[in-house]
């Protein structure tokens, strides 16, 4: 007996829908290109060949990496979502154009039951940006996202360790002998440099070793949306990442895998790039080393660089420039973490906080449009 074909059904015009009745329901699914690797099985005689994706996903795809410049783990994301997506419109017996406000909702319900508000927040702007490419290329005529609210995100302080934490966090790894010695230098060079630079670790992990200008103390970093920025580095952070590209680095590019990392400044211990689960991975273990009874994730780090600076007088704008944020309203969130800044300005501007006759209390340096509130 031969297995399921998939269901037919219309098709909107110029666009050619493709059911898989696997995906059906919103799942975790997606068609063959969206996934890096799907879980193979073993091939049976009856079982019919999965059809190709639609042509508007793959030129999704391409409008993404190319037009957009997002991120692979962006790319990766909004094409399983789209996915899930236009397999619930399968299920349903709908077309992919047009479609309605009506069935985005329904979509976003059944995925409630799985996904936060996060991950609702991202189907919905993949869902968006889907329609609203195809209705530039006269595809579709109207966005039936667009009038799709998106679920409220509760705010949340972002996580920052005290500065004698960070301190000691970062001189975790010390000096060793050997193959140890090796990776120890290596992980205080890029611990350094996620505390002094405030880098994302995506950022770090694609760094090469020309991106950085020790003499200068600048690190030429790669973005989000491939934008580029120079940030500076601080004088121990240059002293850590020197002494392992002289002493480090050499070693273990004599391994197997060297060949495939190009230029990569960090590298693992078999001379491959290091990869952002590898830096998550030890940062935990020297997190254990350090005594610090908590989780620490790499962007706490860039967490503790944008508070710790406002905290001692840098300014909001400055510190969103150095972060690569697009707009200051993100920057503005490590003002909420000024607490001894906040506390200043409270005793000094409340009457009845002030000691009487007590005479006003120089406030750090700030912006002084961000002291306004604007």
């Amino acid at each position: 007996m031969p297995g399921p074909r998939p269901s037919g059904g219309r098709a909107g015009p110029g666009l050619r829908r493709t059911a898989r009745p696997e995906l059906a329901g919103g799942g975790r699914g997606c068609y063959p290109s969206v996934m890096a690797e799907d879980r193979a099985e073993a091939p049976r005689a009856d079982r019919v060949p999965p059809p190709a994706p639609p042509p508007e996903l793959a030129r999704f795809e391409a409008y993404l990496r190319v037009e957009r410049r997002a991120s692979p783990h962006t790319v990766k994301a909004y094409l399983a979502d789209l996915g899930q997506y236009l397999a619930s419109l399968a299920a349903a017996g709908q077309p992919v154009v047009p479609s309605s406000p009506l069935l985005v909702r329904a979509f976003l319900a059944r995925a409630a039951a799985d996904a936060g508000p996060a991950s609702l927040g991202r189907k919905l702007s993949a869902i968006r940006t889907f329609y609203r490419l195809l209705v530039r290329e006269g595809l579709a005529e109207g966005n039936p996202a667009r009038g799709v609210s998106a679920p409220r995100r509760p705010q949340r302080l972002p996580e920052v360790l005290p500065e004698a934490e960070a301190a000691a966090l970062v001189e975790a790894p010390g000096a060793g002998e050997g193959a140890a010695g090796t990776l120890a230098l290596r992980d205080r060079a890029f611990l350094e440099l996620l505390y002094a630079s405030g880098l994302r670790v995506s950022e770090l992990t694609s760094l090469d070793a020309g991106g950085v200008d020790l003499a200068q103390g600048l690190v030429r970093v790669l973005g989000k949306r491939r934008k580029e920025r120079v940030v500076p580095v601080g004088r121990q952070a240059c002293q850590a990442v020197a002494r392992y590209l002289d002493e480090a680095r050499p070693a273990l590019a004599a391994g197997p895998e060297f060949a495939r990392a190009g230029h990569a400044l960090f590298l693992n211990h078999r001379g491959g790039r290091l990869t952002a689960r590898s830096v998550a991975r030890l940062l935990e273990k020297w997190v254990g080393r350090a005594g610090l009874a908590r989780h620490v994730h790499p962007h706490v780090l860039r967490h503790c660089f944008a508070t710790h600076l406002l905290a001692n007088g840098a300014d909001l704008r400055g510190i969103q420039e150095l972060l690569g944020h697009a707009s200051l309203s993100t920057t503005q969130r490590y003002t909420h973490l000024d607490w001894k800044r906040l506390a200043a300005v409270y005793d000094d501007a409340h009457p009845r906080a002030r000691t009487a006759g007590a005479p006003r209390r120089a406030l750090p340096r700030r912006d002084a449009e961000a002291d306004r509130g604007d």
